[in-house]
Protein backbone atom coordinates (compact mmCIF):
# COMPACT_ATOMS: atom_id res chain seq x y z
CA UNK A 1 0.00 0.00 0.00
CA UNK A 2 1.27 3.52 -1.02
CA UNK A 3 1.24 6.18 1.97
CA UNK A 4 1.07 9.62 1.40
CA UNK A 5 4.20 10.15 2.42
CA UNK A 6 5.39 8.23 -0.71
CA UNK A 7 3.06 9.81 -2.78
CA UNK A 8 4.15 12.90 -1.83
CA UNK A 9 7.95 12.41 -1.51
CA UNK A 10 9.84 14.88 -3.84
CA UNK A 11 7.59 17.37 -3.56
CA UNK A 12 8.54 18.61 0.22
CA UNK A 13 9.90 21.74 -1.43
CA UNK A 14 6.44 22.76 -2.52
CA UNK A 15 5.31 26.33 -0.73
CA UNK A 16 1.81 24.32 0.24
CA UNK A 17 0.54 21.48 1.65
CA UNK A 18 -3.50 20.32 1.89
CA UNK A 19 -2.40 18.33 4.98
CA UNK A 20 -1.78 21.77 6.54
CA UNK A 21 -4.51 23.60 8.62
CA UNK A 22 -4.30 27.06 7.17
CA UNK A 23 -3.38 26.29 3.77
CA UNK A 24 -5.19 28.00 0.87
CA UNK A 25 -5.00 25.21 -0.94
CA UNK A 26 -7.45 22.95 0.89
CA UNK A 27 -10.27 25.60 0.19
CA UNK A 28 -9.46 25.21 -3.74
CA UNK A 29 -9.43 21.18 -3.36
CA UNK A 30 -12.93 21.36 -1.45
CA UNK A 31 -14.58 23.58 -4.50
CA UNK A 32 -12.90 20.76 -7.07
CA UNK A 33 -13.81 17.67 -5.24
CA UNK A 34 -17.22 19.08 -3.60
CA UNK A 35 -20.48 17.63 -4.46
CA UNK A 36 -21.15 20.12 -7.41
CA UNK A 37 -17.60 21.23 -8.30
CA UNK A 38 -16.23 18.06 -9.47
CA UNK A 39 -19.54 17.45 -11.84
CA UNK A 40 -19.16 21.08 -12.94
CA UNK A 41 -15.36 20.53 -14.09
CA UNK A 42 -16.30 17.44 -15.70
CA UNK A 43 -19.03 18.46 -17.63
CA UNK A 44 -17.08 21.50 -18.59
CA UNK A 45 -14.42 19.55 -19.91
CA UNK A 46 -16.68 18.68 -22.84
CA UNK A 47 -16.66 22.47 -23.95
CA UNK A 48 -18.11 25.48 -23.33
CA UNK A 49 -22.03 25.97 -22.07
CA UNK A 50 -24.03 28.49 -20.81
CA UNK A 51 -25.71 27.95 -17.31
CA UNK A 52 -28.54 26.22 -18.31
CA UNK A 53 -26.59 23.75 -20.02
CA UNK A 54 -24.59 23.20 -17.53
CA UNK A 55 -27.35 22.97 -14.98
CA UNK A 56 -29.18 20.87 -17.23
CA UNK A 57 -25.86 18.59 -17.22
CA UNK A 58 -25.01 18.20 -13.33
CA UNK A 59 -28.64 16.83 -13.03
CA UNK A 60 -30.02 17.44 -9.39
CA UNK A 61 -27.90 20.71 -8.78
CA UNK A 62 -30.12 24.17 -7.55
CA UNK A 63 -29.41 27.06 -9.38
CA UNK A 64 -28.06 28.98 -6.23
CA UNK A 65 -25.56 25.92 -5.57
CA UNK A 66 -24.17 25.57 -9.30
CA UNK A 67 -24.14 29.63 -8.72
CA UNK A 68 -22.26 29.41 -5.96
CA UNK A 69 -20.18 26.57 -6.96
CA UNK A 70 -18.99 28.46 -10.39
CA UNK A 71 -18.03 31.25 -8.77
CA UNK A 72 -16.03 29.76 -6.41
CA UNK A 73 -14.46 28.12 -9.39
CA UNK A 74 -13.97 31.08 -11.06
CA UNK A 75 -12.69 32.73 -8.22
CA UNK A 76 -9.88 29.77 -7.63
CA UNK A 77 -8.94 30.34 -11.64
CA UNK A 78 -10.96 27.14 -12.81
CA UNK A 79 -13.58 28.19 -14.39
CA UNK A 80 -13.62 31.65 -17.17
CA UNK A 81 -17.21 33.38 -17.12
CA UNK A 82 -17.76 35.37 -20.65
CA UNK A 83 -21.05 37.49 -20.14
CA UNK A 84 -22.58 38.51 -23.85
CA UNK A 85 -23.66 42.21 -23.93
CA UNK A 86 -26.92 40.31 -25.99
CA UNK A 87 -30.59 41.17 -24.85
CA UNK A 88 -31.64 38.82 -22.45
CA UNK A 89 -27.92 38.47 -21.57
CA UNK A 90 -26.37 35.54 -22.58
CA UNK A 91 -23.21 33.84 -20.21
CA UNK A 92 -21.05 30.98 -21.39
CA UNK A 93 -18.28 28.58 -19.11
CA UNK A 94 -15.76 27.24 -20.30
CA UNK A 95 -12.71 25.61 -18.20
CA UNK A 96 -9.26 27.71 -17.68
CA UNK A 97 -5.66 25.48 -18.69
CA UNK A 98 -5.65 25.09 -15.03
CA UNK A 99 -9.37 23.83 -14.68
CA UNK A 100 -8.41 21.76 -17.83
CA UNK A 101 -5.42 20.27 -15.97
CA UNK A 102 -7.59 19.58 -12.56
CA UNK A 103 -10.58 18.46 -14.67
CA UNK A 104 -8.64 16.02 -16.66
CA UNK A 105 -7.70 14.42 -13.02
CA UNK A 106 -10.76 14.57 -11.56
CA UNK A 107 -12.06 12.24 -14.54
CA UNK A 108 -9.71 9.30 -14.02
CA UNK A 109 -11.22 9.03 -10.91
CA UNK A 110 -14.61 9.32 -12.39
CA UNK A 111 -14.06 6.82 -14.72
CA UNK A 112 -12.58 4.62 -12.50
CA UNK A 113 -15.31 4.59 -9.79
CA UNK A 114 -17.74 4.34 -12.45
CA UNK A 115 -15.76 1.16 -14.10
CA UNK A 116 -15.43 -0.23 -9.98
CA UNK A 117 -19.25 0.17 -9.31
CA UNK A 118 -19.90 -3.48 -9.04
CA UNK A 119 -17.28 -3.86 -6.72
CA UNK A 120 -18.48 -1.09 -4.68
CA UNK A 121 -22.34 -2.19 -4.72
CA UNK A 122 -20.80 -5.94 -3.46
CA UNK A 123 -18.94 -4.21 -0.88
CA UNK A 124 -21.62 -2.39 0.41
CA UNK A 125 -24.10 -5.23 -0.25
CA UNK A 126 -21.73 -7.14 1.93
CA UNK A 127 -21.59 -4.65 4.81
CA UNK A 128 -25.21 -4.43 5.05
CA UNK A 129 -25.55 -8.01 5.45
CA UNK A 130 -23.02 -8.13 8.27
CA UNK A 131 -24.70 -5.37 10.28
CA UNK A 132 -28.47 -6.61 9.54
Amino acid sequence: MTTTQELTEGLGDLPYSVFAKACPSRGTLEHATGRWGGLALGALYEGSLRFNELRRRVDGVSEKMLSQTLHALERDGLVHREAQPTNPPRVDYELTPLGRGVAERLLALIHFVEGSMDDVLAARERYDSARA
